[in-house]
């Protein structure tokens, strides 16, 4: 297991890939304006919240997806269905060897959030929020979000908990929201 770092795994996925991780600092629950609130603060799937939000389904674009050490790391950007519009983007660090090869498969394909794919294989576990997070994006966050200026951006840090056990973990930063 990797030592507890704030912004873990996607500090990971972004030096891999040679890009500086934007910064970020914890801020408490209370601290995160409304609408983010809302949707950071809950133990629930952040794909239904999103899609709640956002009024209609998500789907997931591939940023970056490597394995090491027995865990599968992938770096996405979840955007809505019909109007393509950014919703979230997050890395995730999986133990591929928690899922049954069905679900494994599922993941590995890149193609549904892991959200949809939890809820639809009926893979029992927790999202533990760790932190909430305050973030000034890089340029590259700055891309994706189609933001013609820094603003300040706000997501959280979970872990994905399964019998008692860490399996997974998961930044989520969302963009600009205002509704």
């Amino acid at each position: 297991m990797a030592p507890y770092r704030l912004l873990y795994p996607l500090d990971l996925v972004y030096r891999r890939a040679g890009i500086d991780p934007p910064r970020a600092r914890a801020v408490a629950a209370e601290e995160i304006p409304p609408p983010y609130r809302s949707l950071l603060v809950h133990e629930d799937d952040m794909t239904i919240t999103l899609e709640g939000h956002f009024g209609g389904r998500v789907v997931l674009r591939p940023l970056g997806v490597f394995t090491r050490a027995g865990s599968y790391f992938r770096r996405v950007l979840l955007v809505h269905e019909e109007s393509g519009q950014p919703v979230e983007m997050g890395a995730i660090r999986m133990e591929l060897e928690a899922f049954d090869a069905r679900l494994r498969e599922k993941v590995l394909q890149n193609e549904v959030p892991l959200g949809r794919i939890l809820r639809d294989g009926c893979f029992d576990c927790r999202s533990v929020p760790k932190a909430f997070l305050e973030i000034r994006p890089n340029p590259e966050i700055m891309g994706l979000f189609w933001m013609r200026e820094p603003r300040l951006l706000y997501g959280r840090r979970t872990e994905m908990i399964r019998e008692g056990r860490r399996v997974g973990d998961i930044v989520e930063v969302l963009p600009p929201v205002i509704r």
